[in-house]
């Protein structure tokens, strides 16, 4: 009896044929995986808008960027208030971990105190953006030479839960951190201490030529702050957050530009950004006279803060909009609308929609 079967030939074409399905296949998997987690991505800012409007309709303000001790600016340059992101928990059904903030203690102690551990170990999945691999779900490693989570003994994390009695090595230590980022506007993010600045802000004392945009404004960091290098004196801040919070906060009324046309969060890559926390004021900011998802790739370890090298720290030019999402990321606008913003969005349009009261006229084809 006669025997049918594959011959070698005909077995190898077929492998040959599954094979190339198979790799036409695999990237629509993955452009179906990457939009639901753009979707989720976007969910999660909806969410931090609508608390930040509650939080708006009880306070008749926007929460200040960072809030000391006494609720107010208790702040001091080696100290440590609480982020923005904490003030608005309770408007996102996270009034627990709200409350077992302690308030009572001074800015400076609310990091080393066992006091923060429950809420400061608390992993909220609505910050953290799916599509960023290297969150490590809300806890990444505390400290280091590059200047990530927190490297500053004010921010010196308590041992996680746990943790073994007798445990003196901070190797265990994590921080927790955010995809998220209150914006202050189109301030300075690089300029402010190392002129010219960077490569894309508009260098401080230059003179408009008719028709030029400016790209930065003093404030660096939205802050008041008379930046000890270049002394052209305190800025105002032209977004809503300032990560030291001497400016007061901000209201509706103080959206002149239009809430439509003004962003208030963005995305953020804690691997990329210096002193990433979520709980603390000098993690909880960004800026938009940076590009959109530009990379530093090389800093340098244990570089100086004020260095003039602007892309050999985890700072500066870290502050901008970063995210693991093709092409762009997403932001959230004052109205509590998000949008998807581009690579290639030109930089006076960027610096255009962080401004809340530039009085900066935008086309609908512009972003």
């Amino acid at each position: 009896m006669r025997r049918r079967g594959f011959t070698l030939i005909e077995l190898l074409v077929v492998i040959a044929i599954i094979a190339v399905l198979i790799s036409l296949l695999l990237p629509a998997v993955q452009s179906a995986r990457e939009a639901a987690r753009r979707a989720q991505c976007t969910n999660n800012m909806k969410q931090i808008g609508i608390a930040l409007h509650n939080y708006h309709d009880q306070m008749s303000s926007f929460p200040a960027g960072v809030s000391g001790a006494t609720g107010g600016s208790d702040w001091a340059w080696g100290g440590a208030g609480m982020s923005w992101r904490a003030m608005i928990l309770p408007q996102m059904e996270s009034g627990n971990a709200y409350n077992s903030l302690n308030f009572s203690l001074h800015a400076d102690n609310n990091y080393t105190a066992d006091a923060i551990a429950t809420a400061f170990y608390t992993v909220m999945s609505t910050w953290l953006c799916p599509s960023d691999a290297r969150n490590e779900n809300g806890l990444r490693p505390w400290g280091g030479n590059d200047g990530l989570n927190g490297n500053y003994p004010a921010l010196d994390p308590p041992f996680p839960p746990g943790t073994p009695p007798g445990t003196t090595s901070t190797a265990s230590k994590k921080t927790p951190v955010s995809n998220y980022a209150g914006s202050f506007g189109d301030n300075y993010c690089i300029g402010g201490l190392t002129p010219p600045g960077g490569p894309w802000e508009t260098p401080a004392g230059t003179t408009l030529l008719p028709g030029q945009v400016r790209i930065g404004w003093a404030g660096f960091w939205g802050t008041d702050y008379d930046d000890l290098l270049t002394k052209r004196g305190p800025g105002v801040l032209r977004g809503f957050f300032d990560y030291r919070s001497t400016h007061p906060p901000v209201s509706i009324a103080g959206v002149t530009d239009g809430t439509s046309n003004t962003i208030i969060v963005g995305e953020v890559l804690p691997y990329q950004t210096a002193d990433s926390n979520f709980w603390s004021f000098n993690g909880c900011t960004l800026g938009m006279t940076v590009p959109i998802n530009w990379k530093t790739t090389t800093p340098t370890p244990g570089a100086p803060f004020g260095t003039s090298d602007w892309t050999s720290r985890f700072s500066y030019a870290s502050k901008g909009i970063k995210s693991e999402h093709p092409g762009g990321a997403n932001v959230l606008f004052a109205d509590g609308s998000v949008h998807f913003l581009k690579n290639s969005i030109a930089m006076p349009s960027l610096a255009a929609l962080g401004s809340r009261n530039g009085g900066e006229v935008l086309s609908s084809d512009s972003y």
